[in-house]
């Protein structure tokens, strides 16, 4: 006799989860795009939405939420063109960062004003945003993002809607100048709110008001695009080439005239506040030769962050230190037996990715002849010919170079308390495999992690409540930067070790600006030719102890300072995935995925990409000049 089956269950929070993905896909205007739930923040990847996870027993607080979510989201797909924004949004930095919020600010703003339901939920997800209340208070515009504060500004001009409650300082503080400067502009926005090229021109413009986007520079429409395309291709460049001079001249007569005013010792005190914009470091657009000396000989951010407005309470309590001081070899044992049964389940498509790479390197290693020449090494295959013409010359042959150069890789992966679970398992076995890859394939690897030794400030801030709180503290944590690999250790003496972060209570917060600066300190002195640094992160920099006594944007600040540094003057190419995160607007070259699942794909892509492109002799020669005169 067959037991009767039970039915189970389900989740109160099934049902909505159900009627939302139909939902997405109507406003979003796409019958193909799929919707699935999961930890993390939301996020849309082609026409895959990824919305955050409700609790099994949803409050109506976390049904607003998840549907703020799915709206705004959904309205992304349908009210965005991608192309589109591509061709209008500045280049990389600060401007690109405040031209997509505004976009976004956008998309949500022509939803509210569509449906009143949609801006009820849009306004619930915008308070949660927010609800960390640390741009309640804030009085200085170092402490307030720009982007945040006319992204809202922009969606009470669209809307009608105030800012939340939690924001009244950050706008209070930009609100004025913003105001003041490009008001007529913000009257126009709502009127434009339909028609996302108006809109973007007009948020470029506002941009040039605020002085973050050079004045020549101008988007080009699709008919520029292609007449500028085939004038390259038919050798007609020389009227642009003469009115890029004319720019050329203005543009140095303008800046003389700005200098006469006194504007280099205004943005000497910026720097020194620590409010200096990434573009205005950038000498990308000076030869070698032209590149003045720099206004603060031998200092960089990444050697002096103090300097750049960057503090550290202490260093007393910070460490670095190997992964197999941190356990027992019996436990690193235990551990890696756990890893070795995940990567089980992962070997299957991880490998097959994995072997794509290394036949990709390989044949970049394969060397070849060049035969018939009149020196060289003789070539025996062809003494033949003097039996059969004994008049005619030897032959010689001569091994043709690889352009293959000496690499080394550096994995640094987020050890924070968000990775916990599914995400830095399968950053420890994509890291171990990638790592015995690339050691196949002739390049060295170096693994390493980075969290905090405490939560909420440890041995650093006791020091700094003994000391009577002082203000303005800077970084008020202790570090904890950990070697997982070293380049030159194999693969088989480290493989225990890369365990280690399966270990529980290991991962804790995230200060990412220190150490990116840390993993390029140890790979830009490295004597390979090419040097490759993979930030692995699953969101921004986080640390409570240290931004709940400095402005909210601190830590975020200083990683763009680190970033600009190496992205533009150091010769070490530096690229970025983000888990669930939006790492493009902080790195130029970075990749976006939604889930840890898909870390293996994007890892071995990024670096097929970096290894088949054909390297630009002058760069490095050009990029260890600028880095060695920067010290």
């Amino acid at each position: 006799m067959s037991s009767p089956s039970i039915k189970r269950r389900e989740a109160p929070s099934e049902p909505l989860k159900r009627v939302l993905g139909p939902a997405v896909r109507a406003i979003a205007g796409d019958s193909e795009v799929e919707v699935d739930f999961g930890p993390g923040k939301g996020d849309v990847a082609g026409k895959a939405v990824h919305i955050p996870d409700l609790p099994r027993a949803p409050s109506a607080k976390d049904i607003a939420l998840t549907r703020g979510w799915a709206d705004s989201l959904a309205l992304r797909i349908g009210c965005h063109d991608a192309k589109l924004h591509r061709r209008i949004a500045p280049s990389a930095g600060p401007a690109r960062a405040v031209f997509e919020a505004a976009e976004r600010a956008r998309v949500e703003g022509v939803g509210s004003a569509r449906m009143p339901g949609m801006a009820a939920n849009l306004t619930a997800r915008l308070e949660d945003h927010y609800s960390h209340g640390r741009f309640r208070t804030v009085s200085t515009r170092a402490e307030a993002p720009l982007e945040d504060a006319l992204a809202l500004l922009i969606r009470e001009r669209i809307t009608g809607q105030a800012p939340p409650p939690t924001t009244k300082g950050l706008v209070d503080v930009w609100r004025p100048l913003i105001e003041s400067r490009g008001g007529k502009l913000l009257s126009r926005l709502e009127a434009l709110s339909e028609n996302q090229e108006q809109f973007g021109r007009q948020i470029r413009d506002l941009l040039k008001i605020l002085e973050m986007v050079d004045q020549n520079d101008q988007p080009q429409s699709e008919d520029e695009e292609q007449e500028s395309d085939e004038g390259a291709a038919e050798g007609g460049a020389e009227d642009s080439s003469d009115k890029s001079e004319d720019a050329s001249e203005g543009q140095d007569q303008q800046s003389e005239e700005q200098l006469s005013e006194g504007d280099l010792s205004e943005s000497e005190e910026t720097m020194e506040s620590g409010e200096t914009e990434p573009q205005d470091l950038d000498e990308g657009d000076l030869n070698d030769d032209e590149t003045p000396a720099p206004w603060r000989p031998n200092m960089t951010v990444l050697d002096n962050p103090e300097a750049f407005g960057y503090k550290v309470f202490t260093h007393a309590y910070d460490e670095e230190i190997g992964a197999d001081h941190l356990s027992t070899p019996e436990e690193l044992e235990r551990l890696r037996s756990f890893l070795d049964k995940e990567l089980k389940t992962l070997s299957a498509a991880v490998a097959k990715l994995a072997n794509k790479l290394q036949r990709r390197l390989l044949a970049q290693q394969n060397r070849g002849w060049d035969f018939d020449l009149e020196e060289g090494q003789l070539d025996a295959a062809r003494l033949t010919r003097i039996i059969t013409d004994p008049t005619g010359a030897l032959s010689f042959k001569r091994e043709r170079d690889t352009d293959f150069r000496d690499t080394v890789v550096t994995l640094l992966l987020d050890n924070s308390g968000s990775m916990r679970g599914r995400p830095i398992m399968v950053a420890a076995c994509c890291a171990d495999i990638l790592a015995r890859t690339l050691e196949r394939c002739g390049v060295k690897v170096e693994i390493l992690g980075f969290t905090t030794k405490a939560w909420k400030g440890g041995q650093s801030r006791e020091e700094w409540l003994a000391a009577g709180k002082p203000s303005s503290p800077g970084r008020l944590n202790d570090l904890r930067h950990i070697i997982y690999k070293t380049a030159d250790a194999p693969w088989r003496r480290s493989k225990n070790a890369l365990a280690l972060m399966m270990r529980e209570g290991l991962l804790k917060e995230n200060i990412d600006g220190e150490a990116l600066a840390w993993a390029h300190s140890r790979i830009v002195n490295r004597p390979e030719q090419r040097r490759i640094l993979m930030m692995i992160s699953d969101g921004a920099p986080v640390d409570d102890s240290t931004l709940s006594v400095n402005s909210g944007s601190y830590l975020e600040h200083h990683l763009r300072q680190v970033i600009h540094e190496i992205e533009t003057h150091s010769p070490v190419e530096l690229i970025a995935i983000g888990i669930g995160h939006d790492v493009t607007r902080y790195y130029q070259r970075a990749v976006t995925i939604t889930d840890a699942s898909e870390l293996a794909g994007a890892m071995t892509e990024k670096l097929v990409e970096l290894f088949e492109e054909k390297p630009d002799a002058d760069e490095p020669i050009a990029a260890r000049r600028r880095y060695a005169r920067a010290h």
